[in-house]
């Protein structure tokens, strides 16, 4: 039985003579905090530790009187560190997808945060995971992506540690911890929880082709991007443009699972006036938790990963898959990838300015948007729950 909530974004509860240059501007302009000069936030590194700068977030609070987390959760290098050890080292992680190790012999290597890995299929056709590091002087064994034998040492050869490897649709996952079982139906139940069949169902699935990777480095937190997604289409109007006129905004909703929630646009574009369709008639937006993005819409998928490069830097790697009928146009296919990097280059300018925002003396907490920002403080609530284990 499908577990969920669904918040409907209603057009009528946003305030129509609101056009806010910032679009992060709340819907009542009355719910502000006011400022003293006294009480400015002047940024430093945190003496008080990273234990307690989680506690300064009440996943209790309701959103309609709920602040977000301080902007130390974003600057402060021992709360990254605690990241690392308590999200990214501990249960499945997105790390790749299979067509990267659809034959034996293929590889490809990844890292998440300092750990450093290498995939496979091996001769028999089984997929494993290794730590990419030789356990003799430390060197890496393998680069990039391609097809091998065996991973040697410069030095000499050690046998390499394994890492939990399983896959669910066309993704890779991987997991550091060692005493976790890697079947697939427990590894569905503990990454997408009841959210499974739904996605299965709208098409995120090992059918499509790959077409391309883009990747960008971008000067923030990882969570400033992740909270970018998550804000119900609030900022699509004003920062996407052109991305909106192919969306119907009026009918937007946001649906709560255990560690992922899904935004959908139903009804497509109401402007659209010739035979270029990207999104097609419906577009889903699942984000699972903590750092990976599916998107689905029209014939393509493409999918978000966000890895941590320390306090105020990222990179996000986008993946990009399209229905087997189409890959022979490329017309159609350069367009798009077109249409799309104009919105990624306008959300990375959008996320580093947030960043310089969360570091200025004048922040420190915000607000929650309620009708709409309900996946990015679901978002919140999960991170409070996992670093306080």
């Amino acid at each position: 039985m499908e577990m969920a909530m669904t918040v409907m974004n209603v057009a009528t509860l946003q305030p129509k003579p609101l056009r806010p240059k910032c679009p992060y501007l709340l819907p009542n302009p009355r719910r502000v905090f006011n400022f003293k000069a006294s009480s400015l936030n002047y940024p430093q590194v945190s003496s008080i530790g990273a234990p307690t700068l989680v506690g300064q977030f009440d996943p209790t609070i309701p959103i309609e009187r709920a602040v977000t987390p301080p902007s130390s959760w974003y600057t402060d290098p021992s709360f990254y560190s605690l990241e690392l050890d308590t999200l990214f080292y501990r249960g499945w992680q997105a790390a790749g997808y299979t067509e990267q190790i659809k034959n034996p012999g293929e590889f490809f290597t990844c890292r998440l945060g300092s750990a450093e890995f290498v995939v496979c299929r091996d001769g028999d056709g089984k997929l494993q995971a290794f730590h990419n590091v030789c356990r003799h002087h430390a060197s890496l064994l393998a680069y990039g992506s391609g097809r091998k034998s065996c991973f040697v040492c410069p030095y000499h050869e050690f046998g390499l540690i394994s890492v939990k490897v399983a896959t669910w649709g066309p993704f890779v996952l991987l997991n550091m911890e060692q005493d976790v079982d890697s079947d697939t139906d427990i590894v569905e139940k503990e990454w997408l929880g009841s959210s499974s069949e739904l996605l299965s169902n709208n098409g995120v699935d090992s059918s499509l082709s790959f077409v391309c990777r883009r990747d960008y480095t971008i000067e923030c937190n990882w969570k400033v991007f992740c909270d970018n997604y998550l804000d119900g289409g609030y900022h699509v109007p004003y920062a996407h443009k052109g991305l909106a006129s192919g969306l119907n905004l009026d009918h937007y909703s946001t649906t709560i699972y255990e560690k992922v929630s899904i935004q959908k646009c139903e009804g497509g574009s109401t402007e659209r006036t010739n035979d270029y369709d990207r999104l097609g008639s419906k577009a889903l937006y699942a984000f699972v938790y903590p750092n990976f993005m599916i998107n689905r819409y029209g014939p393509w998928m493409d999918t978000n990963l966000v890895l941590p490069l320390g306090p105020r830097k990222c990179q996000v790697i986008f993946d990009y898959f399209i229905e087997p009928s189409l890959m022979d146009n490329k017309d159609f296919m350069e367009r798009s990838l077109k249409d799309s990097e104009r919105v990624q280059v306008e959300d990375v300018m959008l996320c580093e300015g947030v960043q310089r925002g969360l570091e200025s003396p004048a922040y420190d907490i915000g607000r929650y948007a309620p009708t709409v920002e309900n996946a990015m403080h679901h978002f919140h609530c999960l991170l409070h729950k996992s670093l306080k284990k």
